[in-house]
């Protein structure tokens, strides 16, 4: 069992950055592949990025490549989501998720988080 709790949303104009942090319990943290996912008001929650046990691995969405980075401490339990070059589009709630023995995009259930509100206005 996992829980994970995010962190650092806010509001932001567009062309800054914002630094979202999840920590998740349990000691086998390292064991879990972790992603970030974003819902906006009216869509379906789609996949941001995903980071292997190692770190070595990682994933982004097409929309979000060169602007968002995906990094894990796992010494620290946590994952976090670096986002630059923000622009109105990437308004939503973005939650953080966790996996063991595959990639939190594949189909198939993960663990979540209560999700943190990112704003970008114009």
């Amino acid at each position: 069992q996992v829980q994970l709790v995010e962190s650092g949303g806010g509001l932001v104009q567009a062309g800054g950055s914002l630094r979202l942090s999840c920590a998740a319990s349990g000691r086998t943290f390292s064991r879990y592949s972790m992603g970030w996912f974003r819902q906006a008001p009216g869509k379906e929650r789609e996949f941001v990025a995903d980071i292997a046990w190692s770190g070595v691995r990682t994933y982004s969405a097409d929309s979000v490549k060169g602007r968002f980075t995906i990094s894990r401490d796992n010494a620290k339990n946590s994952v976090y989501l670096e986002m630059n070059s923000l622009k109105p589009e990437d308004t939503a709630v973005y939650y953080c998720a966790a996996r063991e023995g595959s990639p939190t995009y594949y189909r198939g259930d993960n663990y979540w988080g209560q999700g943190t509100q990112v704003t970008v206005s114009s």
